[in-house]
């Protein structure tokens, strides 16, 4: 068999967008050229890398494979040019990162603060629920992950970052907002919202009023944290999430933070990757670069401006 990296890239622009059409206009390249790449790479392997199901085509079983290849071949050379151009001082490169949705709430910071000490290196953020993280882990899609806590059943590299409290939070105009200390037994009588089923918010919530032999009411089910804090505001339940992504509800007085014990929940941020990868030298860096002071300075960590009930150093989640 014998194929060419530029045939593969052809491949991979089809396979992507599942067009010719679209692949010869992302590759400047014109419909015809396309056709002819694709048949000459299917000519080299002796199988059809592509099926028409209608006005549609979609990816055969050597075509699925051959993508699956084809996107670990080009990390391969992108790292490959990463480590070139890193023996020349880190002056550029890429950074492919993805991380669950509350994280997001700081990401754009980090990344900001990262991109000023290191201008020259082109980043990338994907912003997922868990589920989607697990799977891109699975299959070595990301340079590195940022998530809560890493599945137990995948060999993982993980290394915590960053406390990741969670709290309760009611509108202010709840009957148990104005209580210095609310009870367990009230909250077992609230209906809460509910992050979708895997989300790691969910599974610590549901693992805590377990372990206190408390079944909880379940409300509406939402996907992101955005979407629970609306809830909670328009009063469709109360909701647990992370107390980073209420610093402007808190400030502004939209949201409060009920006084529960228990709460906050002792959780933290982790760095992911596979065991065993090579870290391109951009990742390396920001991998340091989370782990290091410098991340709590340009994110100024705990800056907010209400009090937060609870103690976080001595709660037990």
């Amino acid at each position: 068999m014998h194929l060419t990296i530029r045939q593969l890239k052809v491949f991979e622009a089809v396979a992507t967008h599942l067009s010719f059409t679209r692949a010869a206009e992302e590759l400047y390249l014109s419909q015809p050229a396309v056709s002819m790449q694709i048949k000459q790479l299917e000519e080299s392997i002796g199988l059809p890398l592509f099926e028409k199901l209608g006005k549609k085509i979609h990816l055969t079983d050597a075509g699925k494979e051959l993508h699956h290849y084809g996107r670990s071949i080009f990390r391969q050379l992108e790292e490959m040019e990463e480590v070139l151009e890193s023996m020349k001082g880190l002056s550029r490169g890429r950074l492919d990162i993805a991380v669950a949705s509350t994280v997001n709430y700081f990401a754009p910071r980090a990344l900001g603060a990262f991109s000023k000490l290191y201008p020259g290196v082109k980043l990338s953020l994907e912003v997922t629920n868990r589920k989607s993280l697990v799977r891109m882990l699975e299959q070595n899609e990301k340079d590195i992950v940022l998530m809560g806590q890493p599945p137990k059943d995948l060999d993982l590299e993980a290394e915590p970052f960053m406390d990741n409290p969670l709290v309760i939070i009611a509108p202010p105009g709840h009957p148990l907002a104005k209580k210095k200390r609310v009870s367990l037994e009230e909250i077992a009588e609230e209906i809460f919202l509910m992050r979708e089923e895997g989300s790691g918010t969910r599974l610590a919530m549901e693992r805590f009023f377990e372990e206190k032999g408390i079944e909880i009411k379940r409300g509406m089910q939402m996907t992101r944290s955005e979407a629970i804090k609306q809830g909670v505001r328009a009063g469709l339940g109360l909701g647990v999430v992370s107390v980073h992504s209420i610093q402007l509800e808190l400030e502004t007085g939209r949201l409060v933070v009920l006084n529960v014990p228990g709460f906050p929940l002792k959780r933290k941020w982790y760095v992911v990757h596979r065991k065993g990868k090579r870290l391109s030298p951009s990742a390396q860096v920001f991998r340091d670069f989370l782990l290091g002071e410098g991340l709590r300075e340009a994110i100024a960590v705990g800056s907010f401006s209400g009090q937060i009930p609870g103690d976080f150093e001595e709660q037990e989640g």
